[in-house]
């Protein structure tokens, strides 16, 4: 009977402890990528942006423009609407919350921000992030 109790106390106490590690773990993953998203932004490169979003057909972007559909074709929406270092501008996210909705997805809500020398057009977003074959990926984003 003691060792039962003391098992029992062995798999709840430290399984509560270590998911929370976890979490904080794969916040810092998911953080990390969103971050890299900025640097490859601010250099122009938009395939590199693009890697944190998952290379399906599946992948969903909610924009002014309305549902699109797919990895390949919200790349190619991105290179229609930015098609130069001046319309890119320098891009900062600021994060106000990640949820996680379970082990494996995450909500990450936000604010975008563009610096360019003729505006400065900023908004919110809403990621849904699931992590695929040990890996963090957008699969829907939501932005405005």
């Amino acid at each position: 009977m003691m060792k039962n109790i003391l098992m029992a106390l062995f798999v709840l106490i430290p399984g509560k402890h270590f998911s929370q590690i976890n979490f904080e773990i794969e916040k810092t993953k998911i953080l990390e990528i969103i971050r890299n998203q900025e640097v490859d932004w601010n250099h122009g490169n938009l395939e590199g942006f693009m890697a944190g979003y998952w290379k399906s057909d599946s992948l969903k972007f909610i924009g002014k423009k309305g549902l699109t559909r797919g990895w390949q074709n919200t790349l190619e929406n991105y290179k229609k609407s930015y098609s130069g270092k001046s319309e890119m501008g320098q891009l900062g996210f600021e994060i106000i919350s990640i949820e996680f909705l379970c082990n494996e997805s995450a909500l990450v809500v936000g604010k975008w921000e563009l610096k360019r020398t003729e505006d400065n057009p900023k908004g919110y977003f809403s990621l849904v992030w699931k992590k695929i074959n040990g890996r963090w990926v957008i699969i829907a984003d939501h932005s405005s």
